[in-house]
């Protein structure tokens, strides 16, 4: 039996659409928030309540994805694809270099970022799924898992 998550397929593919420009905006590139996107899992609390349920994130398999997100920005370094949302400063080539000094840009504020993003990623999606009807559904089926 399918569980919740295969059931609103649909609405993620719409809101990976609507996130864009919030990834295009942050310091991570698309291929890294591909990364951060497999590491993260959602579930919905109080699923048996409809109207007081909110989508979580459970975020703690992200730190172990942390350093495989700094490879890709190095790789792509590497290639020379920089362009928006590929440094993890958003100050391109100087700012890595900086970074790899050790100025700036630590570990910690790129995961708050990952996980700040993460969390409005769920609740555009929690939005999009009320708008559409399709958050009642979620919900009677999360209950039932």
């Amino acid at each position: 039996m399918a569980d919740w998550k295969d059931r609103v397929v649909g609405e993620r593919m719409r809101v990976d659409d609507e996130f864009g420009e919030q990834i295009e905006a942050s310091s991570f590139s698309r291929q890294q928030w591909g990364l951060i996107m497999t590491a993260v899992e959602f579930r919905i609390e109080n699923p048996g309540d409809p109207e007081n349920a909110r989508l979580t994130v459970d975020t703690g398999k992200l730190p172990q994805v942390m350093s495989e997100i700094d490879n890709v920005e190095k790789q792509m370094a590497s290639m020379g694809a920089g362009g928006g949302g590929s440094t993890s400063s958003g100050e391109g080539f100087l700012g890595g270099v900086k970074r790899a000094l050790g100025f700036g840009g630590g570990e910690d504020e790129r995961y708050e970022e990952a996980e700040a993003l993460v969390r409005e990623y769920a609740e555009l999606l929690q939005e999009r799924l009320e708008e559409n009807g399709r958050w009642s559904e979620a919900c009677r089926v999360a209950a039932d898992e």
